[in-house]
């Protein structure tokens, strides 16, 4: 599945078309590269699903959670971890056996722990800035 989005200003209706889609799964792996706009696309998530707080980069916090409307999202950032061992040490599995859902930003250095379930997305930067989210379900 590919959503486009043209401009930030179709952000908010690309989150609602991504939350549809994803239905009931909750792991999401984002693969996409520098600035193309994850944390600006999973920000738009956490407001369409009614997050109490805006959604901010967890870059050196590793993992954010938020909190509105009946649930919770853990938002990840694996960026700044050197290798799996690290990402193991955060106790992923409690956080993949929540429930709740979780949307991870650079998750290649935690592949080998992500559920089989886990959805992947790409964000791709195309050539009139716009941007193009695939969902491999």
């Amino acid at each position: 599945m590919e959503i486009i989005v043209e401009n930030g200003g179709c952000l908010d209706a690309a989150a609602a078309e991504f939350i549809a889609a994803l239905g009931s799964r909750t792991h999401v792996a984002f693969r996409a590269p520098m600035g193309a706009g994850k944390t600006t696309f999973i920000s738009a998530v956490c407001r369409a699903l009614g997050m109490e707080e805006e959604a901010t980069s967890p870059t050196f916090s590793i993992v954010n959670e938020y909190r509105g409307a009946g649930r919770t999202v853990y938002h990840f950032d694996f960026y700044r971890l050197d290798d799996v061992r690290e990402a193991a040490d955060l106790g992923l599995d409690e956080y993949f056996d929540s429930g709740a859902l979780c949307l991870m930003e650079w998750p290649d250095v935690a592949s080998a722990l992500l559920p089989d379930d886990t959805v992947t997305v790409g964000i791709s930067v195309l050539p009139d800035e716009s941007r193009k989210i695939t969902l491999d379900l």
